[in-house]
């Protein structure tokens, strides 16, 4: 590497902003931060949640499709999963259903604002999004069978009171629950990863991208040690400002569930603007794969994360959705499968389900 190389690389803000936060990340553990310093963090976070896109995207680059859009699914479940833990690790019984609260925005804002922002920016290109019902139909098959076993069926077990499973039935869904998730990964990456590749206007095999070259294995190298920099920020900055916005969402008299909501929004980020600049290369079919494939991961490493944890966590875990989370679960996956089953959508599918993700964090910030 040239010393010029090396500079620019040194300076190059993917390169910087993950080493700023991870600094910010040492300064601001276990400290009770005034207002300046909360907001300096959060702009450490936000820009380290870039840094992480970016080379999550180079990293994808290298390992083709699908392997790039479970890169970064995974990575960013990594985060989901460190945040619910350590937030309930120090939250007592008041985070009792943070995980549930986090799972469940997780699911609502990929299948429906993920998927829905991808329809729109691919329908106004095209006038048609154009992807593959096989690969994109098993996904949401998977993603409801999640979400059914993990989500809705705590709230009419009876083994214990309330919405929360036994120590057997929580066994029980967190085995399932990696299971299927390692089932899903086989198929997409090796039995049929056909199925999950972009296709044409014309329903066949899209063409690769031969505008770049993909970078090199030492530049993808660099890539995944900066992506994982990122990500250990992003984690340790949101716990570092996460007393605020809880303090913030109790003052403001809202619902505890909106902590939840915020945390998956926040986490969600890299995989939301990953998929938009895939539907603006009439990649809708890598769109949803991000889409659904993090809904997927949401759960079913979260679920067992959070069975393993409850270990040595005290107090309940409840896990079942009430009345109103149960219709819009049901409505969404009624809904998807519409949008799904024909392998093309247009501008109103698009804005059916941009309409459902509005009408859930209506109902999270007013239920």
């Amino acid at each position: 590497m040239s010393t010029t190389t090396r500079r620019s690389f040194l300076t190059d803000w993917t390169v910087v902003v993950p080493v700023v936060a991870l600094v910010a990340l040492v300064f601001s553990w276990g400290r009770d931060l005034p207002g300046f310093a909360v907001a300096l963090v959060a702009l450490c976070l936000a820009g380290a949640v870039l840094a992480a896109v970016h080379h999550a995207e180079v990293v994808a680059y290298r390992v083709g499709e699908p392997f790039g859009s479970l890169v970064l699914a995974v990575a960013v479940t990594v985060i989901e999963v460190a945040l619910i833990v350590t937030l309930m690790a120090d939250g007592g019984d008041k985070t009792a259903s943070l995980a549930r609260d986090t799972v469940f925005a997780a699911v609502m804002i990929t299948c429906n604002g993920i998927v829905g922002v991808s329809l729109l920016v691919g329908a106004l290109r095209n006038r048609v999004a154009v992807f593959n019902p096989e690969g994109s139909g098993a996904a949401l098959a998977t993603v409801a069978t999640l979400a059914t076993l993990s989500l809705v069926l705590p709230t009419f077990t009876t083994s214990k009171p309330g919405p929360e499973f036994s120590t057997a039935q929580l066994t029980f869904a967190a085995v399932a629950s990696l299971a299927l998730y390692g089932l899903f990964v086989a198929v997409q990456t090796v039995r049929h990863r056909s199925y999950f590749l972009p296709v044409d206007t014309g329903g066949g095999a899209a063409d690769g991208e031969e505008h770049a070259d993909p970078p090199t294995a030492r530049a993808a190298l660099v890539s995944l040690a900066l992506l994982l920099i990122a990500l250990v920020a992003v984690v340790g900055d949101a716990k570092a400002v996460s007393p605020t916005i809880e303090r913030a969402v109790a003052a403001a008299g809202l619902p505890q569930a909106v902590v939840g909501v915020i945390i998956a929004l926040l986490v969600l980020l890299p995989e939301t603007l990953a998929a938009v600049r895939a539907a603006r290369r009439d990649r809708v079919q890598t769109s949803l794969n991000l889409a659904y494939g993090s809904a997927i991961a949401s759960i079913g490493l979260t679920i067992p994360a959070i069975a393993l944890a409850s270990i040595w966590l005290s107090g309940p875990l409840l896990l079942g959705l009430g009345p109103i989370h149960m219709v819009l679960l049901a409505l969404t996956v009624v809904v998807s499968a519409l949008t799904i089953v024909p392998g093309r959508a247009t501008l109103l599918q698009g804005g059916v389900h941009i309409v459902l993700l509005a009408a859930y964090l209506f109902l999270a910030v007013s239920p």
